[in-house]
């Protein structure tokens, strides 16, 4: 029976070189690597280099894969992210915003915080009376003090980088440091074996690569799992319209400019903007749909937010990113699975993106098959598991949509129409109406967004329960009361002891963090 010893990734940037990266950490002894992994990727094709915002998985990743954080912040550019705020996307005043921070809500497991929030303090924004990180993010703090270790935190924190060195950096730590096998070449065709299975890829000037188990990162192509084998594509543009970007790197005024603590999301007419910092630029750009707008009136946009946040004039032209939202009927075929954009892609709110290449990256990690007998096994759990997964992306954002009071556009009007929303969402949208959202709502063991991201949304955005005369134990106002007590003295303590990113991000740079 053929065991699988050789894995090909066609395609390199994150998603390629995060999967090599994961894969090789894992199938490594002391004695050298146990799986062999070769890299092959187009010397032509760069990455799209766009998704500059993480998840707080990543920290684990990196460090499970070997890299320092101190090197990794360094040649990265990267910055510390602790969550998101969102601007005029209930309505387009400018007071309205509100944060989905990556804190748990304080007290969250003990006891009903929304019943003891709307009974006293309904004035006072969700987030900002159950966490103290929205607060932090508001003062441009640090997740973190200078003597905090690597990965260490003081408050949970994700990354913002650069995309293009990020893939460099990862290529250069899997060749040297875990064995991956680079190629740079061209695809020119598929072999296989008389089963339907691939037996090679065919390069130009490096002959058939033969594997036993082939990854298709080769981004949108999708050049095994799409072209190849034809998987069909499942477009979810009647539920999520955005399908352009256009993307720009904008200076600071100044290299003491802060650095924001969060990923800033403005809603537009016709779409919303990202507005990310890294230590020396920030990406800003704006996502829109074509169905509602056309590309000069969302560069017009685009230009006035950067001029209104303190960027420069005369900026160059932005750089256009067309896309389908969407992902692959299934995401494991034969002997070929596909991660990254390859597998599918919806938009970049809520950076989910590479957070499903990690899960991706961790579940071929942990379930590896043996055999190619034990592949098709795995092949049917993946596609059940990541099909859920899309799913659960597609509600998330969803429901910043459905949720908005504007009725500035066809854009925001038509994300509210019935057709456009799924029969699971409207379900607990009902459920909602009469309880928080629970770890009941959301019964896997790894959901891409636990409950509390729901209720960080659900009441930034407006939505209020209805109240019932059935009150429970855990309705207590009074319990409640306690814990906003002990997160406002959490937020005292931390505002005074923590420094500002930029600070942070200035001691690595010159000094470096130090080990666990």
């Amino acid at each position: 029976m053929a065991e699988i010893r050789h894995i090909v990734i066609v395609g390199g940037g994150s998603a390629g070189w995060l999967t090599a990266g994961v894969l090789a950490a894992e199938h490594r002894t002391r004695a050298g690597p146990t799986l062999r992994i070769t890299l092959l990727e187009s010397p032509n094709i760069g990455p799209i280099g766009v998704g500059e915002g993480t998840w707080p998985t990543m920290r684990d990743t990196l460090r499970n894969i070997g890299v320092t954080e101190t090197d990794f912040i360094r040649e990265c550019d990267a910055s510390f992210k602790q969550g998101s705020k969102f601007q005029q996307w209930v309505s387009p005043r400018e007071d309205d915003q509100y944060f989905h921070p990556f804190v748990l809500p304080h007290g969250y497991t003990e006891t009903n915080l929304v019943a003891g929030w709307l009974e006293r303090h309904a004035d006072v924004p969700f987030a900002d009376l159950v966490s103290f990180q929205p607060h932090l993010c508001t003062q441009g703090k640090a997740p973190k003090q200078v003597a905090t270790p690597e990965y260490a935190a003081v408050a949970n924190y994700a990354y913002h980088l650069d995309a293009g060195k990020f893939g460099l950096f990862l290529r250069k730590h899997c060749v040297e440091q875990l064995g991956v096998h680079h190629i740079l070449d061209h695809v020119i065709g598929i072999n296989t074996h008389d089963n339907g299975d691939i037996a090679s890829v065919q390069t130009k000037d490096n002959g058939a690569i033969a594997g036993d188990l082939f990854v298709d990162c080769s981004g949108m192509h999708a050049l095994l799992l799409g072209q190849h084998y034809d998987v069909p594509f499942k477009s979810q543009k009647h539920v999520l319209f955005n399908d352009s970007a256009l993307a720009m790197q904008v200076p600071y005024h100044d290299d003491d400019s802060p650095i924001a603590s969060h990923t800033i999301s403005t809603a537009q007419s016709n779409g919303w903007i990202w507005d990310i910092g890294l230590p020396t630029r920030r990406g800003i750009g704006h996502v829109y749909s074509s169905a509602h707008t056309s590309d000069e009136a969302a560069e017009r946009e685009l230009r006035a937010y950067i001029e209104r946040t303190g960027g420069p004039t005369g900026m160059p032209s932005p750089r256009k990113l067309t896309f389908n939202p969407g992902y692959r009927e299934k995401f494991w075929h034969r002997n070929c699975v596909a991660i990254g954009l390859s597998a599918g892609f919806i938009e970049p709110l809520e950076a989910s993106a590479l957070a499903l290449v990690e899960l991706s990256a961790a579940m071929l990690r942990d379930q590896m098959p043996a055999t190619r007998e034990t592949m098709d096994i795995v092949a049917r759990r993946c596609n059940d598991a990541f099909t859920y997964r899309w799913e659960r992306v597609i509600d998330f954002l969803k429901l910043h949509y459905v949720l908005t009071q504007r009725t500035d556009s066809d854009f925001w009007l038509d994300h509210r129409q019935p057709t456009a929303i799924s029969d699971r969402l409207r379900e607990q949208l009902t459920m909602w109406r009469h309880q928080p959202p629970s770890r009941y709502d959301f019964h896997r063991i790894e959901e891409v967004f636990p409950s509390a991201s729901y209720q960080y949304v659900l009441y930034g955005m407006g939505f209020r329960p209805e109240r019932s005369e059935a009150t429970r134990r855990t309705d207590d106002a009074d319990r409640a009361d306690g814990y906003f007590r002990e997160a406002a003295a959490l937020t005292g303590k931390m505002l005074a002891a923590l420094p500002t990113n930029r600070a942070l991000i200035g001691h690595i740079k010159r000094h470096g963090l130090s080990k666990i």
